[in-house]
């Protein structure tokens, strides 16, 4: 428990005392954010604003973690690497995207074609190390079942070696895509993408605690076996986790309205990529649906959006998607459209670890 709260104190230190060193860092380079024309009025002010957050916050979680593991002479394990993997490697697409729209000031910066050729290459990187690093029970990071709160009968080798696998990798980059998509649609106001990422991933602080307490492994009591979880290194998911968490919190105290830094696709692509391989690692893919719910909304808002002005030749549902924009343009305050979305994912993410906890009652 120790090097949990440790990490995360020093993650959330460092986003929290470095940050203004990191904005004059970030104005000095041009680092600053392009503005939609077409978005709301009120957006145009922002133009400028130091972005590419996201590279704080994946600083501060690589020190802090390394850090705190070689204090308390904790062992590595896969699991929280491969997260850090993840992380990183969308982090990296999302830096790409950021400097080109900077760089270039417009509001594109890699095509959309190319962003997701960059989350499939580091989603089958990861899926691929994700089946590798048997543990001593011969459990692998992942496993090639579909899971919802545990894994389901619906496993992948059922299929044979070489599609089982190929349909894996499938599942994992359309999951990774879809969650790190999502995160970075929401990230249109000042907070909102930040607070709701901190609800969604820190519910897997309590989700790793409480798989790793209740573990096959000897970490249940024998009378509960039968309600036990096979993923490995959970407890250390839950330690990743919460120096995400950290970061996360020390960022917003700056990413809060008025913004003096934007995450950036570096940031919202990031941290959609953690969530996803939290997710994956600790056998909750489909739980992720509620855990990530505001995200699921806010993306599925764009497809409907998108859809109907097709079938409708141009008509609108929204007065403009992702949805928090519609809701700006009816008049809400910023704020508003932010703390009320924070609500609702708060909402999201307590529906989803409630529905993780009901479920090893039931059992």
């Amino acid at each position: 428990m120790r090097v949990l709260l440790l990490s995360g104190a020093f993650s959330l230190a460092f986003t929290l005392f470095l940050t203004p060193l990191f904005i004059r860092l970030f104005k000095k380079l041009g680092w600053g954010q392009f503005i939609r024309d077409d978005g709301p009025k009120s957006h145009h002010a922002k133009r400028g604003t130091a972005t590419m957050g996201g590279i704080i916050i994946i600083l501060g979680v690589l020190i802090s973690y390394f850090t705190a593991m070689l204090i308390e002479q904790r062992p590595f394990t896969p699991s929280p690497l491969l997260v850090l993997f993840m992380m990183v490697g969308l982090g990296l697409v999302g830096f790409i995207d950021d400097f080109l729209k900077t760089r270039h000031q417009r509001s594109l910066g890699l095509g959309g074609w190319s962003k997701v050729l960059g989350q499939v290459i580091v989603a089958g990187a990861f899926g691929v190390l994700s089946l590798q690093f048997v543990d001593r029970n011969g459990q692998t990071p992942a496993s090639t079942s579909i899971s919802f709160i545990r894994d389901l009968p619906l496993d992948f080798m059922k299929l044979g070696t070489f599609i089982g696998i190929a349909v894996f990798l499938l599942w994992i980059c359309l999951i990774v895509a879809a969650t790190s998509n999502g995160v970075n649609v929401a990230d249109g106001l000042d907070g909102l993408a930040t607070g709701a990422s901190t609800f969604a991933i820190g519910s897997f602080v309590v989700i790793g605690f409480w798989q790793s307490n209740q573990s096959c492994f000897g970490g249940s009591d024998a009378a509960d076996q039968y309600k036990c979880y096979l993923g490995p290194d959970s407890f250390d998911l839950a330690i990743v986790a919460a120096t995400i968490v950290g970061g996360l919190i020390g960022f917003l105290w700056w990413n809060t309205s008025p913004a003096k830094i934007f995450l950036g696709d570096t940031g919202s692509l990031a941290l959609g990529g953690a969530l996803a391989a939290l997710a994956i690692l600790s056998r909750t893919e489909l739980l992720l649906v509620l855990i990530g719910g505001l995200f699921v909304m806010e993306a599925g808002s764009v497809i409907v959006q998108r859809a109907y002005f097709k079938i409708t030749h141009g008509k609108r549902i929204f007065l403009m998607s992702p949805i928090h924009h519609h809701f700006e343009l009816k008049g809400w305050a910023e704020v508003t459209v932010v703390v009320r979305f924070w609500i609702i994912g708060g909402l999201l993410v307590a529906a989803g670890v409630g529905s993780f906890y009901l479920e090893w009652l039931s059992r």
